[in-house]
């Protein structure tokens, strides 16, 4: 059972980016997520509160008309009170103009028990390929 249960917090994730629903959102999370978006935006990681993410996401994907983040073939390993999920995906986000932007590639997930259940401890996006412009 806690293997469906971290792989549906994951999924959760991108459900509620995509709907907006940021309260929703900002409810995966825990207190404080080590976001490693390095290999789309360079930079370095950063570790960042719930609300500083969905801010940060309200904004950025408040760009698009609309997103659509698919994640499958998901792995989960639980090992006690954490867990690691690894789960390809493919986002694509369109623009005012109806034109997409479209990248793949994979997620890492960390997430950690809690009293209200799993919540992510870290993301890490690893773009494999990227279709139309940003």
């Amino acid at each position: 059972m806690d293997r469906l249960d971290v792989i549906d917090t994951c999924n959760r994730m991108a459900r509620h980016a995509d709907q907006r629903e940021w309260e929703a959102l900002a409810g995966v999370f825990a207190d404080e997520v080590r976001l490693d978006y390095t290999s789309l935006n360079g930079g370095e990681p950063v570790t960042l509160t719930p609300a500083q993410i969905v801010e940060g996401w309200r904004t950025g994907l408040g760009t698009y008309t609309a997103t659509h983040h698919l994640l499958g073939t998901h792995l989960a390993a639980v090992d006690g009170d954490d867990a690691v999920c690894t789960a390809a995906f493919q986002a694509t986000h369109r623009k005012a103009d109806d034109s997409l932007w479209t990248l793949g590639g994979t997620y890492r997930f960390d997430l950690a028990r809690t009293h209200g259940g799993w919540r992510i401890t870290g993301v890490e996006m690893s773009a494999v390929w990227s279709e139309g412009e940003r």
